[in-house]
């Protein structure tokens, strides 16, 4: 019974927290989900996309939907904008002299956050990419012999532009791994776009004045909840042959590691749940593999990259299909 309750107010929970967002983010229901499915898995998201789009007013919405019990206006939220003359010491901080104390004190960079904004990630050197590393896998800083912990909540949102390649850094592949979910933002579309070039008073005056509608123990409570969504042992095993797939697809040099299956399992779970429900269906499977799997993998050119994933998936999906797993239940 405390379960039930438990889980229906998780549900509850989250579709206030999309509503919220709604109310500042228009006709960007799916991304929002994305977004909400990496914070959910714990893990964090790439958006690609052009300037002007909305990814910084999204990260900021979600970051003002969330309370703080140390801050009024939601919990920290800082916004790095990554140049190549960018050092590793501008992220996570360094040692000044404290004239009262006669001594060097570390001064915390704005890693040490809630949620981080990283725009434009692949503009800084591989050297100040890599800051990010462990803070994203370990959820920790490491300074000389000394590990700084960062919050429990810490959410990255990373954008890079997909037009402008001079004076950029390709993201390495170990980074790239530890993004949960890479999605393309987008243009809203000519109606929705309309409806903003109407009101975008109105949603200004929203984003200055967000509520916050959950608070910071409240996602940490959504994400333990996460874990407990149920996923069917016959998509697992689907997830299994999807990521060994890709290891022997001819069009595919580089397939899916082990840890990108687990992702994807988690990806899953959060999935169902920030879609309204307790179990993982087949649609699920079909609707985030390719945010999930397709920028782990290196492809022979780009008819593969259309092409070879969406096969793989389209196996898996038409086994599923045939052993009705709905009306099992």
């Amino acid at each position: 019974m405390e379960d039930t309750i438990q889980i229906e107010q998780a549900l509850t929970n989250i579709q206030k927290l999309v509503d919220n967002i709604e109310t500042v983010i228009k006709g960007k229901r799916s991304q929002i989900q994305f977004v909400l499915t990496a914070l959910l898995a714990k893990g964090h998201i790439l958006m690609e996309d052009n300037p002007g789009t909305g990814k910084t007013v999204l990260a900021k919405t979600l970051a003002q939907s969330i309370s703080s019990s140390n801050d009024a206006h939601g919990v920290a939220f800082k916004r790095i904008q990554f140049t190549p003359d960018l050092l590793p010491m501008d992220l996570i901080g360094s040692h000044i002299f404290d004239d009262v104390k006669k001594d060097f004190v570390f001064k915390k960079g704005p890693l040490f956050c809630n949620l981080l904004l990283a725009d434009e990630i692949n503009r800084a050197s591989p050297k100040v990419q890599s800051a990010l590393l462990e803070c994203m896998a370990e959820n920790q800083i490491t300074i000389g012999e000394t590990t700084y912990p960062l919050e429990k909540l810490f959410f990255t949102i990373a954008t890079q532009n997909p037009i402008e390649t001079e004076g950029t850094y390709p993201l390495p592949n170990a980074q790239l791994d530890r993004f949960y979910i890479k999605i393309y933002f987008g243009y809203v579309d000519e109606a929705t776009e309309l409806e903003i070039y109407r009101d975008y008073l109105g949603i200004q005056s929203s984003l200055n004045n967000v509520k916050q509608v959950l608070s910071m123990s409240e996602i940490l409570f959504l994400q333990k909840e996460t874990e407990k969504v149920f996923i069917h042992d016959e998509i697992i095993t689907a997830v299994r042959n999807i990521v060994s797939d890709t290891r022997n697809h001819s069009e595919i040099s580089l397939g899916a590691s082990t840890r990108s299956g687990i992702t994807f399992l988690k990806c899953l779970k959060a999935f169902a749940l920030v879609n309204g429900r307790t179990f993982v269906t087949e649609d699920d499977l079909k609707q985030i593999s390719r945010a999930v799997l397709d920028h782990r993998l290196i492809y022979r050119n780009k008819d593969a990259k259309q092409n070879a994933l969406n096969g793989i998936v389209a196996k898996e999906l038409d086994r599923l299909r045939k052993l009705k797993l709905d009306e099992a239940k």
